[in-house]
């Protein structure tokens, strides 16, 4: 199940018809559908990927022992948001303000996230601030958000809302980095982020072993070992800002 273009009532319509089926295994990504799938069902084993700090929201007891009808692969380590931060630090011109944007509807674990950043923002002498986003007219105000870099949190409403986001923030002339490397892939600056394809794989062989009979419950929980930094150099030629070859020689794809 995936992420209903960021619409929940989409994603809770297609938790009821994917119940209806009576699956003997369900495939979620992305935390609005696991709450939307458990709500509906303790017994059908559900893997999950592309999800942020399960343990805190509930999903499962704890990542060794998940315990119930629940495991998967996340997103997301605890410094990964701080380095997000210091990646807009290190942009000249050094951008003093940063505003943190998400949707609270899509992206309910943003308050976890939010305390790393506001964290990194005191040693890194940055003031953080949050930008959330509702609807299409909220995202498109974000172009006068003119005195500050803009950090994108993992949110499926921003990845589908991408393009009027990417817009808004080229309008603003602003520095900003992103949680998926597809938002690089047309037209942002940079992201920092997990291989969501591999998180998938990875999910597959769980699924595999949960149909040959292991319990999701005696799975643990699996958090990323390896990410990617993109980096568009074109963009930063147009919105009039410059990355120091440090951060660009530890790039993995650099787009020119």
């Amino acid at each position: 199940m995936g992420n209903g273009g960021g619409d929940r009532a989409r994603i809770a319509q297609f938790a009821d018809e994917l119940i209806a089926l009576k699956p003997d295994i369900l495939l979620a990504v992305g935390t609005p559908s696991v709450e939307e799938l458990r709500r509906r069902t303790t017994t059908i084993p559900i893997v999950f990927a592309v999800v942020t700090d399960p343990v805190s929201q509930g999903f499962v007891q704890n990542l060794a022992h998940p315990g119930g009808n629940v495991t998967g692969f996340t997103d997301y380590d605890g410094p990964l948001a701080g380095k997000w931060l210091e990646m807009l630090t290190q942009v000249t011109p050094r951008p003093s303000r940063v505003f943190v944007v998400y949707n609270p509807a899509t992206a309910p674990f943003a308050p976890l996230m939010l305390g790393t950043i506001e964290d990194a923002g005191r040693a890194l002498d940055v003031t953080v601030e949050s930008a959330p986003v509702h609807d299409t007219a909220s995202i498109v105000a974000l172009a006068s958000r003119k005195d500050g870099g803009l950090l994108v949190l993992p949110d499926f409403f921003t990845m589908s809302n991408r393009a009027l986001l990417l817009a808004a923030i080229n309008e603003a002339r602003v520095p900003a980095v992103f949680w998926s490397r597809t938002f690089v892939d047309e037209g942002g600056l940079m992201s920092y982020s997990t291989d969501s394809a591999e998180q998938l794989r990875r999910a597959a062989s769980y699924i595999d072993r949960i149909l040959k009979g292991a319990r999701a419950a005696d799975l643990p929980v699996q958090n990323p070992t390896t990410f990617e930094l993109a980096i568009n150099l074109k963009t930063a030629k147009a919105i009039g800002v410059t990355l120091p070859p440090s951060l660009l020689a530890t790039a993995n794809e650099v787009i020119e």
